[in-house]
Formats: structure tokens, sequence, C-alpha cells
């Protein structure tokens, strides 16, 4: 098992704080392609990528929460903060706020019977 600290070079802390549990990320295909395809290189990779940058990439192929991306490296979701924080400041990822679940619902407004529904069944827990 590879400590925390040496995946994230020492640091403790991510240099952002603007990521939380529900930010959405998703790749530059045209800039992560060229490093993806450069798996032959030497183990921090050409543009200074641990094995774990290269994963978080190929995962947000597809858009994905920080949550996800965390526990699909079974890794501690400030340690996947800092590797992330990494992959933005290159270019790699972009990283952007969820689309609300009043805009997600259609027609501007709240679904009041999704609403209910939860309520429901929060009740019966």
């Amino acid at each position: 098992m590879v400590r925390p600290y040496t995946i994230t070079r020492g640091r403790t802390a991510p240099e952002r704080d603007d990521l939380t549990l529900i930010t959405l990320l998703s790749t530059v295909e045209e800039l992560a392609d060229p490093v993806l395809a450069a798996r032959g290189a030497r183990a921090s990779g050409p543009h200074g990528l641990q094995p774990e940058h290269r994963l978080i990439l190929e995962r947000c192929r597809r858009p994905a929460a920080v949550a996800e991306v965390a526990a699909g490296l079974d890794l501690p979701v400030s340690v996947t903060k800092i590797l992330l924080g990494d992959l933005i400041a290159q270019g790699l990822l972009l990283a952007r706020a969820p689309i609300s679940v009043a805009r997600a619902a259609g027609g501007g407004g709240l679904d009041l019977g999704l609403l209910t529904a939860v309520r429901e069944g929060l009740r019966r827990l």
C-alpha cells in the first residue's frame, strides 16, 4: 500500500478550496489523450503525473463527482482533492458546480412530487 503523503508528494491540503463532494469533473480529452497514451513513460510521467492522476483522467472521461472519484480510487477525499487540483491546474481536468435540482427538474420549478416522496421516505426511516 502506498501512503497518501507519497501520492501527494507530502502535501496535506488541497490548493483549491472550491471542490465539494458534488463538484462535477470531466477530462479535457484533447489535452489528456496524449498524456494517457504515454503509458510507457516513467512512473511520474511526462507531466509529473502519478498513476492515480491517470486513473482520474480515465474515470472522468464521463462526468463524475469528487465523491465518486475518491471512492473509485479508494483514497480519502482530501487526498483525492489534492490530485484533482494538480490536474485542474494543468488544464487536463475541468471542474464545475452541479446543475441545481430546480433546473434539472425542467420547467424551472421544484418537483414537489419528488420532494414529497423523499420526505415520506425519511419519515419511514
